[in-house]
């Protein structure tokens, strides 16, 4: 399995100094591109890229890298869109549901459960954690002013009877 991530490894960096080359060639392919991708966009096609590539080696392993670089394309693509750079203070928390996303991927598409419910888990910890940061920075108003803090409390709730249901 290893072997077929790094042969996947192999192609996408041949096919980014083929790509490489072919601009400097020939300029109108920058031309072109910049006219269907542009900033943001291409690091989310690179995502598509790297997991079309995963698909046709066999290799759902590269799904999780996939789905990282896409996710932060769109997180680039917001920032770009709606003018908010400060955003990363605390989008970066999104980072592990992307993994999250990734393995649920790759668990279907080896049929994998373990592996999906793992993802599962990641992408639960991603949104709790983003749910703290943008509260934490008030970037969150989804019941006024004291809607973050009721989510957490909420949240932390669940996770106590959790806790003591499992036990039990």
């Amino acid at each position: 399995m290893r072997n077929r991530s790094q042969l996947g490894l192999g192609i996408i960096l041949i096919l980014l100094g083929a790509w490489f080359i072919a601009q400097r060639q020939y300029p109108a392919l920058n031309d072109l591109m910049q006219l269907y991708l542009h900033g943001s966009m291409k690091v989310v096609a690179a995502g598509a890229l790297i997991f079309l590539i995963g698909l046709v080696l066999g290799a759902p392993g590269m799904s999780v890298a996939a789905a990282i670089v896409a996710g932060i394309g769109g997180i680039l693509y917001y920032q770009e869109t709606v003018k908010d750079f400060t955003s990363w203070s605390y989008m970066w928390a999104l980072i592990p549901g992307f993994a999250g996303v990734g393995e649920i991927l790759a668990g279907i598409l080896s049929s994998n459960t373990s592996r999906s419910r793992s993802g599962l888990n990641a992408v639960g910890v991603s949104a709790v954690l983003f749910i703290i940061f943008a509260a934490f920075f008030n970037k969150l108003s989804i019941l006024g002013p004291y809607g973050p803090a009721v989510l957490l409390i909420l949240l932390g709730a669940w996770m106590f009877g959790r806790g003591l249901w499992r036990k039990s």
